[in-house]
């Protein structure tokens, strides 16, 4: 596949449409969207439960398929790849932390982590800076606990730590301090600007939070399938 006249690590969307047909029903998640995301940004999605936002975030990391329009990342126009290039798209480019975490049960803590390097053949080299990043997080020693043996919040820390692990180029986390107790959201989120300033990851979360939105450089607001307000995060506005 032949890339776009794109930026690299930058996400473009055009006319995007997700509607869901069952029974003769159809429910229109998102209407229309269209606007780019330039490499290194960081860019925070709000708006309330119900308004496409977790629909969203899948449908730029590939894991969902979209009705139409077009969705480019890193030059590439995604909604025409076959699920092994997505693949190989995500393991290059892309870290991603659900909501619900997605740890592999019968896996460590450690072995969470480490499984992107695995499957991307880095593991070696990789085993180091898995241990760095569970104490960065706070679970130095927690690396050999199985995921039923971690509370929720540090099962949400694991996931973070996995999504840095392979240093992607792009980050995209749904509700990333949502099960955190303020301190570790704190430090969580200190983590996430460290790693768009220091690397120019850019960086696209999902987020309740109104607070921890204006510490991005963007806030885009959905409210019924639509962007109803992009603007520069108050932080950039008064400086």
């Amino acid at each position: 596949m032949q890339p776009l006249t794109t930026p690299p690590n930058s996400v473009e969307v055009t006319h995007l449409w997700k509607i869901i047909e069952n029974r003769g029903s159809r429910v229109e998640i998102l209407k229309g969207l269209s606007f780019t995301i330039p490499a290194g940004q960081f860019i925070a999605i709000m708006g309330p439960s119900g308004s496409g936002k977790s629909t969203l975030l899948g449908l730029l990391a590939g894991l969902d398929t979209l009705s139409s329009g077009r969705i480019v990342v890193d030059g590439v126009d995604i909604s025409r790849m076959r699920e092994d290039q997505l693949a190989r798209l995500r393991g290059r480019k892309l870290g991603f932390v659900f909501q619900s975490y997605q740890l592999v049960p019968t896996l460590t803590a450690e072995e969470n982590v480490l499984l992107p390097a695995e499957l991307s053949g880095t593991v070696a080299s990789a085993r180091q800076r898995a241990k760095d990043l569970l104490a960065r997080v706070g679970l130095a020693n927690r690396g050999h606990h199985y995921p039923v043996q971690l509370s929720g919040g540090e099962q949400q820390r694991v996931a973070l730590a996995r999504a840095f692990i392979t240093r992607p180029p792009i980050l995209m986390a749904d509700e990333p301090t949502g099960n955190l107790d303020t301190a570790n959201g704190k430090h969580i989120l200190e983590l996430l600007l460290q790693l768009n300033q220091e690397e120019r990851t850019t960086l696209i979360l999902v987020t309740h939070d109104a607070q921890l939105a204006e510490y991005a450089d963007r806030v885009l607001t959905l409210s019924d399938g639509f962007v109803v307000s992009d603007r520069l995060a108050s932080r950039l506005v008064e400086a």
